[in-house]
């Protein structure tokens, strides 16, 4: 039993079971899901949350992906409502009630208060002919017809279940308001993700050194300019114009060709026209580019302007890798 093909037979057994009962669940999408999403897209309130034991935890995460898509949501657990929580319940606010039963004493303790509120209740259930699925206002079916639990008794396809159903209302609201990227990156500031969303080059070049020769700086010059301001590179400026790059690339091949650089001048070991980005560039486009062109760092403009540079190193400091 405890023999490497029997451990993966169990995990393959179970997937399939949960992904089985998920594929069931379109099936069981009826008129009230349609009427459930607009009554909360047309509400004024908030979506409360509740359940209690793994559907509580369900409902913890159903109410952050609510929350990161434009739909404000809190949780509630079902057994500290009925002892003094019953007030997060606002005027304007809708309940939704995840249940696998329908029929806990604390649920059937919990509704008849949100009801004397007069508060619209929403229930995710796998029993529609429960106490909690004939006294709700709209049902979200989540039945499954058995759990991937051997004994059939821990919750696991059935919570899968209900957080799907609460994936499809979260993102039924996505599209019905139109939430976008820039919307995302609003309410994800400060991950990866995030930063992919609104970070853009200026915000990393704009704190870096800006490396510049001219077309006709000494190359012990350029050397010293590359090496102090400690990006492996310099741009080769004329007017405020970039006209080239010089690379520690290009400092090494100079020296395996030459023994006598003594008259060299940025002009002849510059790459003429090098990759380039602007200020408002997003940082994760310039990041293709380097990725793209096999290069570490990219010049940076401003209205036609030498701007800076950006470096792939500030690129994984900041992230976005």
């Amino acid at each position: 039993m405890n023999s490497k093909n029997s451990i993966l037979q169990i995990a393959k057994q179970t997937i399939e079971a949960e992904s089985q009962a998920i594929f069931n669940l379109s099936n069981l999408v009826t008129e009230d899901f349609a009427e459930a999403v607009k009554l909360i897209y047309n509400s004024k309130g908030r979506v409360i949350i509740t359940g209690i034991g793994k559907s509580a935890i369900i409902a913890n995460k159903i109410v952050a992906t609510l929350n990161s898509t434009g739909t404000p949501a809190v949780f509630m657990h079902a057994a500290d409502a009925i002892h003094g929580d019953l007030g997060l319940i606002l005027k304007n606010d809708i309940v939704i009630c995840i249940s696998k039963s329908g029929n806990t004493p604390e649920i059937k303790v919990l509704v008849p208060l949100i009801k004397s509120a007069k508060n619209k209740i929403i229930a995710i259930t796998g029993n529609k002919n429960s106490y909690l699925g004939q006294q709700v206002d709209y049902v979200l079916d989540a039945y499954v017809d058995k759990e991937a639990c051997p004994n059939n008794l821990a919750p696991t396809t059935s919570t899968t279940a209900q957080l799907v159903i609460g994936d499809a209302l979260a993102v039924c609201l996505l599209e019905m308001r139109g939430f976008s990227s820039n919307d995302f990156a609003k309410y994800h500031p400060g991950g990866s993700l995030g930063k992919k969303l609104y970070l853009r080059v200026q915000d990393i070049s704009s704190v870096n050194e800006k490396p510049k020769v001219s077309p006709d700086t000494n190359v012990k010059d350029v050397i010293v300019e590359i090496s102090e301001k400690r990006l492996g590179v310099t741009a080769v400026v004329e007017n405020d114009t970039i006209v080239g790059i010089v690379t520690d690339g290009d400092i090494r091949r100079m020296l395996s060709h030459s023994n006598d650089f003594t008259n060299l001048k940025a002009k002849d070991i510059m790459s003429a026209s090098p990759k380039r980005v602007t200020t408002q560039t997003m940082a994760v486009d310039a990041l293709d580019i380097m990725e793209n062109n096999a290069i570490s760092q990219l010049l940076v403009e401003e209205n036609g302007k030498y701007a800076g540079v950006v470096h792939l190193h500030d690129l994984i400091k900041e992230g976005i890798i």
